[in-house]
């Protein structure tokens, strides 16, 4: 019984890694569907709160709480970015904002120029941007870093 559960998840898994490798590779998820499919998430994203986690799969999906998503999907919002640079965009907060500077060092571990295909592509890369999101607060309605709650 164990063995054949076993070679069921691998052969489901291997139908599934073949359907991703024969994929359009066009489209605005490309820079982030890099990552071959696995029927476990890795130890790092098991590791990361819910918050964290719900914010990376927002950046990496472009459905996050910045000008390019309000833009298509709410436009009476402001797209600038609180910076005063329009559009606000995952390139622009990851790669130029003066508020998220301090932090981009984090980022500049797995890739020195910040290539969005590297952090939002790889493993590495997205175990540094889950850093980066602990750290900076990007990516929250009001990109601020979350205060730790004082438990009594």
């Amino acid at each position: 019984r164990i063995d054949a559960v076993r070679m069921s998840r691998r052969r489901t898994e291997l139908k599934w890694t073949k359907v991703w490798d024969k994929r359009s590779i066009h489209g605005r998820f490309t820079i982030a569907n890099r990552i071959p499919p696995s029927l476990k998430p890795t130890q790092r994203l098991k590791e990361t709160s819910r918050e964290i986690f719900g914010r990376l799969m927002q950046c990496r999906t472009g459905h996050d709480y910045i000008g390019k998503y309000f833009d298509k999907f709410v436009p009476f919002k402001n797209i600038d970015c609180p910076c005063g640079k329009p559009p606000q965009s995952c390139e622009h907060i990851l790669r130029e904002c003066p508020r998220y500077e301090q932090y981009r060092h984090i980022l500049r571990k797995v890739s020195q120029d910040i290539s969005l295909a590297e952090i939002l592509g790889s493993i590495e890369g997205v175990n540094t941007l889950i850093s980066f999101l602990e750290k900076s607060g990007a990516f929250m309605r009001d990109g601020n870093p979350r205060k730790p709650s004082c438990e009594p």
